[in-house]
């Protein structure tokens, strides 16, 4: 795919980066303008690319949308109630009542089994769907399309409704895990109440071998419910992780949208992928940028600067590599011209750092992980944005 670049560098991926204490690892490419404060020399692989000389040519981008995780695939059907005889006593009668209530338990996990074979085919049903939609959508946009394309727009809804109908049905599952609790709760009732009765004094041999073979039929309906239970916690689970999944790279998706662009994964998604965990870090205070390169360095020298690509890449990059990685945005401002001009700019230069971190975020990044400051600097000579990893 390509599309015009910023003014930036673009540093080759064996390029290592001493100034991030990586000098051990080679690790990305770095997307960089000439260096904004001139105190670091560049390579002598660097190349300089403004927008007027030339486009810049990107790796193919990953389309959104991950597989859907597999479902279960159990059935779990009770077995029956076996039928007894009247023996006319006490324990008698408590056996057909026990029995009753087993055969009114076995019914509930019966239409709980159905319930979920019925939720499973909805799950995969939609989401057939749903990735259907957004392939047509990716496989136009890694071709390059038109900025907020009407028919992408329509299909991103389309993707969206389709989204919102399989997290109903993972909330019907979860709804129907809480049933299926409640019928592991009489199951142990009934498994006491069976126990309990052999200890019931007036009872004759026949009234305990029916006991037993209620015992063990009870037993047998537990098993079931418990196999029930854990199969359909799993894919509540999994499916829950997976819609969340999807959520995030819809909203990526919807950036790519506006500019006519694929990027890829989330870059959440990204840091997940690479440390095999969801990862939690507060950026905290940003820390000082004397001596440190930046990743990127955005140049806002005319309008409608497409640097979103050149940035998705750059980030999911270094998260691949440093899942838990945390970013120090800076806008920069030129100090010459007077302190109204330098107020002007500077007011323009937190702009432009704003509508940087709303990209980031939008590409799926956590507010969290990104400090954002400003400063002046007398070599700028227009405004700019930084973008250091912490």
């Amino acid at each position: 795919m390509k599309f015009k670049a910023f003014r930036m560098l673009l540093v080759g991926s064996a390029l290592t980066l001493s100034a991030c204490s990586f000098t051990d690892e080679s690790l990305w490419p770095s997307l960089t303008g000439e260096d904004p404060a001139s105190v670091t020399t560049q390579t002598a692989d660097a190349q300089t690319i403004t927008a007027a000389q030339q486009t810049a040519e990107q790796p193919a981008a990953t389309p959104t949308g991950n597989a859907q995780p597999p479902l279960g695939t159990g059935n779990f059907e009770p077995s029956g109630v076996t039928e007894g005889t009247a023996t006319g006593t006490f324990v008698g009668k408590k056996i057909v009542e026990l029995r009753e209530e087993l055969r009114r338990l076995q019914g509930n996990i019966s239409s709980q089994n159905n319930e979920l074979q019925k939720l499973r085919a909805q799950l995969v049903g939609n989401s057939q769907r749903y990735h259907g939609t957004i392939a047509a959508v990716n496989a136009r946009l890694q071709v390059g399309t038109t900025p907020g394309n009407p028919i992408l727009v329509q299909q991103f809804k389309s993707a969206q409704s389709d989204l919102d109908r399989l997290s109903q049905d993972v909330a019907a599952m979860n709804g129907l895990q809480n049933s299926i609790s409640n019928s592991a709760t009489m199951s142990s009732f009934l498994s006491e109440s069976a126990r309990v009765s052999f200890a019931i004094s007036g009872a004759i041999d026949e009234d305990h071998n029916q006991l037993a073979i209620l015992e063990d039929e009870v037993n047998r309906t537990d098993v079931l419910i418990d196999r029930l239970f854990k199969e359909v916690t799993n894919d509540v689970q999994r499916q829950t992780n997976y819609v969340s999944t999807e959520r995030a790279n819809l909203n990526l998706m919807s950036a790519g949208i506006k500019v006519g662009e694929i990027y890829g994964g989330s870059l959440l998604n990204v840091a997940m992928a690479g440390s095999g965990a969801g990862v939690q870090v507060t950026a905290g205070a940003p820390l000082s940028t004397a001596g440190r390169r930046p990743l990127v360095v955005v140049r806002f020298d005319r309008n409608d600067v497409p640097y979103q690509q050149a940035l998705y890449n750059a980030v999911s990059r270094v998260l691949e590599k440093r899942p838990d990685a945390v970013f120090d945005l800076v806008a920069v401002a030129p100090s010459s011209g007077g302190q109204a001009r330098v107020a002007l700019n500077s007011n323009k230069a937190r702009r432009h750092a704003e509508g940087v971190l709303r990209t980031l975020v939008e590409m799926g990044l956590p507010p969290a992980r990104v400090a954002v400051s400003a400063k002046t600097a007398a070599v700028a000579r227009t405004n700019e944005v930084h973008l250091y990893l912490r």
